[in-house]
């Protein structure tokens, strides 16, 4: 047999073994469309690499009984080190990219409205102000992210949800206590935690979920393969810190931003030191738990 036929057999083969009993080819095709594998990227970043980049196909767990996770020694992609300890960076008003800050925009954000609420400002219109600014400027200077323009943006919002996160977790009752690790990931707000028990014993954190159409998977799964210095078969991308719960969808590291949109391919991203911490909490068996649903992305 060729190679190419034998790749083609045992990609069959892993297709066919992945259906639901009695399950029929194009409903599995449907359901799981996400799977695809994505089309090429054309990133922007200055990274040294393409981003975005689960390992949709990956074949299912055939770990050996009793075998370790693959880890480096050390920190995994020592080549990409200045890109581990990102700051958060607001994105600029439309139109007044390039100018000095700090200043006050007054320009409307994309989350003006949430920010006029979490501030308790009036009134609440979702309109700039000058009061307006002057709130959400404070706000940015308190919590350090720069530049402070006071424009409510996606940096400035996602510090507000975490805040209000951290001394309100899971007030929707998603994801209950039950015994042993459980890794929490509200889609909705674009958070996650572990909680033991009651005990939240990790976070909650920012994440980054899947855009419209490689969403994130919902339901209850189980952590799988774990590999710290996991690279995408598919675009050769670093995933640090890779934790796989649900086929090739992983909470893994990000080397940028994880407040800009539209969205991962489907992987749970988190800040790189948030998944090097996430990787010393978590161990193969843990139940992870994905609820919700990711809100449309906005244009700033």
């Amino acid at each position: 047999m060729t190679r190419t036929r034998l790749v083609k057999a045992v990609a069959t083969a892993l297709a066919l073994a992945c259906l639901p009993a009695g399950g029929s080819v194009s409903a599995y095709a449907v359901t799981h469309a996400d799977t695809d594998p994505p089309p090429p990227l054309h990133s922007r970043s200055e990274l040294p690499f393409l981003e975005n980049t689960p390992d949709q196909w990956m074949p299912p767990d055939l770990r050996v009984p009793g075998a370790r996770p693959r880890a480096p020694l050390g920190e995994p992609f020592p080549q990409l080190a200045k890109y581990r300890d990102l700051r958060e960076l607001e994105v600029s008003p439309p139109g007044e990219e390039g100018r000095n800050a700090p200043f006050c925009t007054g320009r409307t954000g994309p989350y003006q409205k949430e920010l006029e609420r979490f501030l308790k400002l009036t009134p609440v219109d979702g309109k700039q102000s000058g009061k307006d600014c002057a709130a959400i400027q404070r706000y940015q200077t308190a919590r350090k992210i720069q530049p402070r323009t006071g424009y409510a943006g996606p940096v400035t919002w996602g510090a507000a949800t975490l805040e209000w996160a951290r001394t309100h977790p899971d007030t929707g009752g998603r994801c209950p206590p039950r015994r042993g690790r459980v890794a929490c990931v509200d889609l909705t707000l674009q958070l996650m935690w572990v909680q033991q028990g009651r005990k939240v014993v990790f976070g909650p954190v920012a994440v980054r979920s899947g855009k419209p159409g490689y969403a994130t998977r919902t339901g209850t799964f189980a952590i799988g393969r774990r590999n710290a210095a996991h690279t995408s078969t598919l675009y050769q991308a670093p995933m640090p810190y890779a934790q796989f719960f649900s086929g090739g969808q992983a909470f893994h590291g990000r080397y940028r931003t994880i407040y800009y949109e539209p969205g991962s391919h489907g992987c749970v991203n988190l800040s790189y030191r948030n998944a090097q911490r996430l990787w010393s909490t978590l161990r193969a068996g843990d139940t992870v738990v994905v609820f919700g649903r990711k809100p449309p992305a906005r244009r700033w």
